[in-house]
């Protein structure tokens, strides 16, 4: 016999599972699909629990903003361009999915080099050895002396790239994002800290230059959020630090010169969970209405697969 007392546990109380509330039910569980079938039949097929279910209700939000003329923003990181995605994104520009976009200075870069060259992502393991990381000289040439050489002090940083791409029309132009959305006047605004940007290391970089225009893109953006009430959507892809506190700051200033911003919807997709962009973008901006999504997993499928099921809602007769 044991020294110590333990629970009488015939004295337990059961319950029928008839009474009980379940979260699970066949209308709920994922559907097989044919090796052959189409991605109708993939989407279709997912089933309607946990992030899945997030995904779809997602792009029915994305789906009603657009048939509603409410915007639909993205703000990304640099890697969403490395890794091979800015056909997706120039494509749901093409169809009015995405009204606006707001990068770092990265992005700005590999747009850029992509544009011009073809290519983009030097392997920084292997340069920063030697001391030539980022040292690509016409890289900073280009994007430096364009702000040098623009007379235009009105315009923000993104118009200004975006139009010099588009006008000089080099040979991977249909890959810019900066320029083909010059081209659909859909406003892209580039938010810089200076020091972190390779450009930054060159001779040519002036300060006060970016900086200024980095700023008048920042007002941008704070009009652009001021749209975002009562069906609005804001995606932000990739960016752990500078935009969800760009967004922080630029949402205040949008509420506090156009009065309540509410009921709109955000979404964080990332490799993994960040404190800023849960907080700054998910939580803290639709904690009294609205709603925030999160979503963990690799960019080069989880951005591909939201694309293509927006296309897929929008295609059908009562996604309105």
């Amino acid at each position: 016999m044991s020294k110590y007392k333990g629970v009488d546990i015939k004295k337990v109380r059961t319950i029928s599972i008839d009474s009980r509330a379940s979260k699970i039910d066949p209308s709920l569980l994922a559907k097989s699909v044919n090796g052959n079938g189409d991605f109708k039949e993939f989407w279709d097929s997912l089933p309607h629990v946990l992030k899945a279910s997030d995904l779809h209700m997602l792009t029915n939000h994305i789906v009603h903003a657009k048939k509603n003329g409410k915007p639909v923003l993205v703000m990304m990181g640099a890697h969403v361009i490395k890794t091979g995605l800015n056909p997706v994104l120039i494509d749901l520009m093409r169809n009015g999915v995405i009204q606006g976009i707001a990068m770092n200075g990265a992005g700005a870069i590999h747009d850029l080099e992509l544009a011009y060259f073809g290519k983009t992502s030097e392997d920084v393991a292997a340069m920063l050895k030697t001391g030539e990381f980022g040292m690509a000289r016409e890289t900073a040439e280009l994007l430096n002396d364009t702000l040098k050489q623009s007379k235009n002090h009105e315009s923000g940083f993104g118009e200004i790239l975006g139009a010099r791409i588009a006008l000089e029309n080099p040979v991977y132009t249909e890959y810019s994002l900066l320029s083909q959305a010059y081209q659909m006047d859909i406003p892209v605004t580039l938010h810089v800290a200076l020091g972190t940007d390779i450009v930054h290391q060159h001779p040519s970089a002036d300060g006060a230059l970016i900086g200024a225009a980095s700023l008048r893109d920042f007002h941008i953006f704070c009009h652009l959020l001021s749209k975002i009430g009562n069906g609005g959507v804001v995606l932000l892809f990739g960016s752990a630090v500078i935009l969800p506190e760009i967004f922080l700051k630029a949402l205040t200033v949008a509420r506090n010169i156009y009065g309540t911003i509410d009921n709109f919807i955000t979404a964080n997709f990332d490799m993994i969970r960040h404190y800023r962009p849960e907080m700054n973008v998910v939580e803290r901006p639709t904690q009294n209405q609205g709603h925030g999504y999160s979503f963990t997993g690799h960019h080069e499928i989880m951005i591909p697969l939201l694309a293509a099921g927006i296309k897929l809602q929008l295609s059908r007769p009562d996604s309105s």
